[in-house]
């Protein structure tokens, strides 16, 4: 396997993670709000993510930003809680505004999210005589890792919204209203108290 192989593979198992499902949580909040027909407006809000994501493992990578990691560990499940909080008040999206707004704090939110995994992919990368490449297949797994979580998510809301007929409504707050609470758990187990 070479470099890039390796990268992007453990792209994909970092998002994929069942042990570090804080990014899983962060993506099903960003998703509760939509239905199978707004698959594009998801892969855009990843793809945010994915941005700011991959920003800040850049910077940290080269060294440019450190930031104590007690304290991200903390504001990786706030973004989660007010991400899920976004969708418990505004379950659905009514307007272009409030889409550009989900953007920025997805680019915004993955900037922190991408600092929780910098000082694990800079000891990895230390040994690389080139980051630019495993850092570009890091996030891009990421990102494949992110649209098999949206593919899911789109499956099983199929079945729940379009099979089952719960309101979409509902199944925003039932989605939004787990994720809250797990996050919420998260932070309260957080180290940086």
């Amino acid at each position: 396997m070479n470099s890039f192989q390796l990268y992007f593979k453990l792209g994909v198992q970092h998002i994929l993670d069942l042990q570090g499902f804080d990014h899983i949580l962060f993506v099903l909040a960003l998703c509760a709000v939509f239905i199978p027909r707004d698959w594009k407006k998801i892969l855009w809000l990843v793809t945010f993510f994915t941005v700011g994501h991959t920003i800040t493992l850049a910077l940290a990578t080269f060294k440019l930003i450190n930031v104590n990691a007690a304290l991200i560990e903390f504001l990786i499940p706030v973004t989660i809680a007010i991400t899920a909080l976004s969708s418990i008040f505004k379950p659905r999206p009514t307007n272009t505004r409030g889409f550009q707004f989900a953007y920025v704090y997805a680019l915004f939110f993955g900037l922190i999210h991408g600092l929780g995994f910098s000082n694990y992919l800079r000891q990895l990368l230390g040994a690389e005589a080139s980051i630019w490449q495993p850092l570009l297949a890091f996030n891009l797994g990421l990102e494949l890792g992110q649209v098999v979580i949206v593919g899911i998510y789109l499956a099983v809301t199929s079945v729940v919204v379009g099979l089952a007929g719960v309101k979409r409504r509902e199944w925003a707050l039932i989605i939004s209203a787990f994720v809250f609470g797990i996050a919420l758990m998260l932070m309260l187990d957080a180290k940086y108290w």
